[in-house]
């Protein structure tokens, strides 16, 4: 429950944070939660199954993927989120308006083969994420955004059942891979192009 209640601490924190460098500290406190949990509760099954799914936690989520947008944040000389057109009162408001009816809903699944607390929290980093992409004007941020998605998602499949089978980690893996690698690359170009990174600037692409 401590695990869970930190990770929604950062969501709210995400909700009213405009430093990019913030952000990135934000993923790596959940890939660590996410380790935490995943070793917590996925210790009875196999050793190569567990050692996959704690290496795609805390050395992907947690390091790799923070590094990676670091990177692309100091390229891009990038620092701050955009004024948000929604204020920080407003977005926290949004934000933990969305985890309370998120909890309310999964305590009135009665779903035994459901684990709530990980459920309530992997629906609200689902729609925190979609929030943060709507309200949030630089691609750097939808990435990120796109980030606490895929780790709302892994939070689910703990919930739906604390054994996963192999393929599942491998498809989110590459899916997770694929995305920054691919996405990395689009946000280089544009910030060469543009001397900006703001998703404003997609409507001047041209075939």
């Amino acid at each position: 429950m401590f695990l869970v209640i930190i990770f929604i601490i950062t969501l709210n924190y995400m909700a009213i944070s405009g430093r990019l460098d913030t952000f990135n500290r934000l993923l790596f406190i959940q890939g660590i939660v996410l380790f935490g949990v995943a070793f917590r509760e996925l210790h009875h099954i196999d050793l190569l199954n567990l050692f996959f799914i704690l290496v795609e936690t805390l050395v992907f989520k947690a390091l790799i993927v923070p590094y990676m947008l670091n990177r692309i944040v100091k390229r891009n000389n990038l620092r701050h989120e955009t004024e948000p057109d929604i204020s920080n009162f407003a977005s926290l408001f949004i934000v933990s308006a969305i985890i309370a009816v998120s909890f309310i809903l999964a305590y009135n699944l009665h779903d035994s083969h459901l684990k709530i607390v990980y459920f309530a929290a992997s629906v609200s980093a689902l729609f925190t994420g979609l929030f943060l992409i709507i309200s949030r004007k630089k691609i750097i941020t939808h990435i990120i955004a796109y980030m606490v998605i895929e780790n709302g998602i892994f939070l689910l499949s703990l919930a739906l059942g604390s054994e996963m089978p192999t393929i599942v980690n491998i498809a989110i893996l590459m899916d997770l891979f694929t995305s920054i690698l691919i996405l990395s690359i689009f946000v280089n170009r544009i910030g060469d192009a543009f001397k900006t990174v703001q998703a404003d600037n997609l409507n001047e692409l041209r075939d």
